[in-house]
C-alpha cells in the first residue's frame, strides 16, 4: 500500500500507462540540461549547418566539396562618382597623352594671328620684290651705260676745265684744280705700270683716259685716270674686295703713272716725282678710278703716301705736308661723282 504524500488539493497524476505504449510513445524533445548524446551521433560544430535539433537515427548528409560563397563587403557610405567618358587621346607618335579639348575662342585667335602673321611676312616679301624690281633694271642700265662713256660724253664732261673741293684741302680748306691737259684715249699698257695692269687684268682693259691738273699755286700736279673694263658686276666686286681685303691700295709697287706736259708746270712730272696716289675700283659700273700727284718742280720722292695715308690725322711727311694726298683724293672724287651722275642720265643704249 502507498502512500501519497502530497498535500490536499494537488492534482493527481494520471495513472503510468503500460509498458506497451510506452515504447510506441515519441521521445520528449531533450532540455538544454539533458546529457551529451553518443559520440556517433554528434557532429563537430564547424560540421553544423542546420542549427536545430538532431533527432535521432537521423542519418547526417556528406560535407559538400563547393566552398563557401565569398563574403559580400559592406555597402559603401557614399555612392561611388559616376564615371566620365574618356578625354580623346593626341595622335602623335610617342606615349599617349590626354589632350584638353579645345575652345572655340582659342581656336579663332590662333587662326587669326596665323592669317595677320602671314599677311606681314607676305607684305615684307612683296616690299622686297618691289624693291629689287623696281632698283634692278635702272642699276643694270647704268652701269651699261657707264661702260661707253670714254667716247660718248664731250671731255669736258669726264674731266671738268675747273675743279673745286669744298672744303677737300688739308684742315677743310677749300681748293681749285685746273685742266692743263687730257691725254689720248688709249689702252692700259702706256698708262699703267706692268704689275698694276697684272692685277686688273681679270676685268680687262677696254679703254683708258686720262687728264692732269695743277692747284692754284701752281706748286703740284696730278694726272686723274679712268680705266674702263669689260667686266660685268660680279668681276668687278671680287676685284674690289681683293683690294679691299690685301689692301692693294696702299703698296707703292701699284700707283698709276703720270701724264707729264710739256712746256708746262707738269712737264717734269715723271715716276719718280710720285708722291701720293689712289686706285678706285668701282662696283656700280665697270670703271677703275685711279690718281697720282707729285709736285710741280720736279722733286723726286722716296717715300710716297698713299692718299688714305697721306689724309690721316697726324700724317707727316712730304705729301702729307703739302697736300699732295688731299689733291688726289679730292680731284678723283670729283671725277668719280660725275661719272656716275652722267651714267644715271644717259639713255638706255638700244639693244
Amino acid at each position: 500500500m502507498t502512500t501519497d504524500a502530497r498535500p490536499p488539493g494537488t492534482p493527481q497524476p494520471p495513472p503510468p500507462a503500460p509498458e506497451s505504449e510506452r515504447s510506441e510513445a515519441p521521445a520528449p524533445a531533450p532540455s538544454p540540461l539533458a546529457p551529451e548524446a553518443p559520440a556517433s551521433r554528434l557532429r563537430s560544430a564547424l560540421d553544423l549547418i542546420d542549427p536545430g535539433p538532431v533527432l535521432p537515427n537521423t542519418p547526417i548528409p556528406p560535407r559538400s566539396s563547393t566552398p563557401p560563397p565569398p563574403e559580400i563587403p559592406p555597402l559603401p557610405v557614399a555612392p561611388p562618382k559616376p564615371l566620365l567618358p574618356p578625354e580623346p587621346l593626341s595622335d602623335e607618335p610617342g606615349p599617349l597623352r590626354p589632350v584638353p579639348a579645345r575652345r572655340p575662342g582659342r581656336v579663332a585667335a590662333a587662326a587669326v594671328c596665323v592669317v595677320l602673321g602671314a599677311g606681314l611676312l607676305g607684305g615684307a616679301a612683296a616690299g622686297t620684290w618691289l624693291d629689287d624690281d623696281s632698283d634692278g633694271p635702272a642699276a643694270r642700265s647704268n652701269y651699261t651705260a657707264a661702260r661707253d662713256l670714254w667716247h660718248s660724253v664731250p671731255v669736258d664732261t669726264l674731266f671738268p676745265r675747273t675743279i673745286r673741293g669744298t672744303g677737300a684741302g688739308p684742315g677743310g680748306a677749300d681748293r681749285e684744280w685746273t685742266r692743263i691737259a687730257v691725254a689720248p684715249d688709249g689702252d692700259c699698257a702706256d698708262a699703267l705700270d706692268p704689275l698694276l695692269l697684272k692685277v686688273l687684268e681679270p676685268v680687262g682693259c677696254a679703254r683708258m683716259v686720262r687728264a692732269t691738273y695743277t692747284d692754284a699755286t701752281a706748286t703740284g700736279v696730278t694726272t686723274v685716270g679712268l680705266v674702263f673694263t669689260q667686266a660685268e658686276p660680279a668681276a668687278m666686286t671680287a676685284l674690289a674686295n681683293r683690294f679691299a681685303n690685301e689692301k692693294l691700295g696702299d703698296r707703292p709697287d701699284l700707283m698709276p703713272r703720270t701724264y707729264p706736259v710739256k712746256g708746262g708746270v707738269a712737264a717734269a712730272f715723271g715716276d719718280k716725282q710720285r708722291a701720293s696716289w689712289t686706285v678706285r675700283v668701282l662696283t656700280d659700273a665697270p670703271v677703275v678710278v685711279t690718281a697720282v700727284s707729285g709736285f710741280a718742280d720736279g722733286r723726286a720722292i722716296t717715300t710716297p703716301q698713299s692718299a688714305e695715308q697721306a689724309t690721316a690725322d697726324g700724317a707727316s711727311g712730304p705729301a702729307a705736308e703739302a697736300g699732295l694726298g688731299h689733291d688726289a683724293k679730292g680731284i678723283a672724287d670729283n671725277v668719280e661723282r660725275g661719272l656716275r651722275k652722267k651714267a644715271a642720265a644717259s639713255p638706255e643704249p638700244a639693244p
